[in-house]
């Protein structure tokens, strides 16, 4: 196992420290909800373009993507084709959506739900966001754990110190915490991984122009995909169609964004950072992917050998500690545990929004906003361990599968269905709460039904069974379409029954 030397290790201790007295710091701010979720309402544009980047560009991001370019079997840079449809998304939510969060006091999303239905339809919303953050972070912190396993003797402890390191300082800080940390973390990682990309061009024989001659020649620079195929996730229909709904659904109907330009002093500079970022996030995909090719030639030459087995996602935490310089190291693990922290302290803190917005306060008004305050903190520690419970899960038994396309299925399952809820609360004419909720139930059994192919589940079904669904049916991009798509047919559908059984 890898050793890393004294500077690295001081390197990343000062990160640590840094971030929880950034928590401490921002402590003494936190008198009520207003500041403790929504800090204020007094950020600036630029800050919450920075954190909408900074939260959905995760440890998956950072490690992950780098191995879907450099993926022997035809990795290369097709996975651009989602961020087409990332940017399209954006910009319906930003003139469909967003009015309707930045109108009032809202500190949830799910407030609007109940505007427009009722409070079960609410917290069922809530309960579905809540039940996807703690197990796509959960995963987020196992990749995580994968590059820190060698720094802090295995995945066990590794999951530990990312965990509560980030439960500290989301706990005493809040919102206005998560956002000034997000910003520092966001310098650290892009920084992290240009220094990466020049030290692997470095170690190329023939540089530049290796890079871009033998690249091409391996066909590692293909952007478009235009065959249509339902089972593959890239290719520019899942990009285009499947990209932008999904979109909609992660920065329209979650809470860990729209809380995000809930901070915002305006609609306009909500409005514009929530746009701008889905063309930062481009170029942040660019640069990743660009990595993975470059780590893909330095392998075919001899300069980086892998040992038998590794996955994809681990190759480039090994090419940090294996390849790096003294001190460099240290700088590339910070930058790991900022892509991480980034996301998971902004996942707890919205969790803990949700429980105390859409569950608690509702049904216990009375309490003072210090109580609250309290109970958010609670909470956001529980979450927090949650999290860590689900990473340390994924560990024991969750198999070879790609950590991103894990993360992308979870959000996919239920992403939709909320979206769907949203965009029915926007129609005219709005359908009866029950409509909207049987609507829910028959979107996740058609996308779960869809999903549970991919798992290898059914791959044991008898003889009898359909032979089709013994492999999978589509793939990711295409689960938050039919998500969307379902609850809303579904609950105009039965909207109308109850329409005509409360007349008859």
């Amino acid at each position: 196992m890898p050793q890393l030397s004294a500077l690295d290790l001081t390197i990343i201790a000062v990160y640590i420290l840094g971030m929880t007295l950034l928590g401490v710091w921002f402590t003494r701010a936190q008198k009520d909800l207003r500041t403790y979720f929504v800090g204020g309402r007094s950020i600036g544009w630029f800050m919450i373009l920075v954190s909408i980047v900074a939260t959905e560009t995760s440890a998956v991001t950072f490690l992950s993507v780098p191995g879907v370019a450099f993926n022997p079997d035809g990795g290369n840079l097709t996975f651009l084709q989602l961020s087409f449809g990332y940017i399209i998304g954006r910009c319906v939510v930003a003139w469909l959506l967003l009015p309707q969060y930045m109108n009032g006091e809202l500190f949830s999303a799910y407030e609007v739900l109940k505007q427009r239905f009722d409070p079960s339809v609410q917290r069922v919303a809530s309960g579905l966001f809540l039940l996807t953050r703690t197990v796509a972070d959960g995963l987020r912190i196992f990749l995580t754990a994968l590059l820190l396993q060698f720094v802090l003797g295995g995945i066990g402890p590794a999951i530990v110190v990312v965990g509560v390191v980030t439960i500290v300082y989301t706990y005493l800080g809040g919102m206005k915490a998560v956002i000034w940390t997000d910003l520092i973390q966001f310098v650290i990682k892009i920084a992290g991984a240009v220094l990466a990309g020049v030290f692997v061009l470095k170690l190329l024989p023939g540089g530049w122009d290796q890079f871009l001659i033998e690249g091409e020649a391996a066909g590692k620079f293909k952007v478009i995909d235009t065959v249509f195929k339902p089972t593959v996730a890239l290719n520019i229909w899942a990009g285009l169609i499947g990209g932008a709904v999904f979109s909609m659904a992660s920065h329209g109907a979650d809470q860990l964004m729209v809380q995000r330009y809930l901070c915002a002093r305006s609609l306009g500079q909500a409005r514009f950072a929530l746009v701008a970022s889905g063309f930062v996030v481009f170029v942040q995909f660019l640069l990743f992917l660009s990595v993975g090719v470059a780590m893909f030639l330095l392998n075919r030459s001899g300069g980086f050998d892998l040992p038998k087995g590794v996955r994809n996602d681990e190759v480039f935490g090994l090419f940090i500690v294996t390849k790096m310089p003294v001190g460099v190291v240290g700088i590339l693990v910070a930058a790991v545990l900022a892509a991480a922290m980034s996301t998971l302290s902004s996942s707890l803190n919205s969790s803990a929004n949700a429980v105390v917005t859409d569950f608690y306060r509702p049904l216990r008004p009375g309490h003072s906003e210090r109580w609250y305050v309290m109970l958010s903190r609670v909470m956001t520690a529980v979450w927090g361990i949650a999290q860590m419970a689900v990473a340390y899960g994924t560990y024991k038994f969750g198999g070879n599968k790609s950590v991103i396309d894990r993360v992308l299925e979870v959000a996919g399952l239920t992403m939709g269905l909320l979206l769907g809820l949203f965009l029915l609360g926007t129609m005219r004419k709005l359908v009866a709460s029950r409509a909207a909720l049987a609507g829910l139930v028959c979107g996740f059994l058609t996308v779960f039904a869809l999903w549970l192919p991919s798992t290898g589940l059914t791959a044991g079904l008898p003889g009898w069974a359909p032979v089709f669904y013994k492999e999978p049916l589509l793939a990711f991009p295409w689960f938050a379409p039919i998500g969307a798509g379902t609850t809303i047919l579904m609950a105009v559908i039965w909207d109308c029954i109850l329409g005509r059984s409360s007349k008859s």
